[in-house]
């Protein structure tokens, strides 16, 4: 029975860390030019935010994201 109680200790750390490690949600990341982003567009129109679209995106594809 020993050998079963150290498998479940040995394995629980492991879940524990791949939970921790969620992929980032495209939602959630860069935050900061999204919201500047979003507000431009709103109160400027898209054709006049080009800048902060291209630095949300420049951010986007830093963390990895295939934009």
């Amino acid at each position: 029975m020993s050998a079963l109680s150290a498998a479940s200790i040995s394995s629980a750390p492991v879940t524990e860390n791949t939970e921790q490690k969620k992929p980032l949600k495209p939602c959630c990341a860069c935050p900061e030019t999204k919201k500047v982003r979003d507000a431009c567009i709103i109160e400027k129109g898209e054709e006049n935010c080009r800048d902060l679209i291209e630095a949300h995106k420049e951010c986007m594809r830093a963390l990895g994201f295939k934009i």
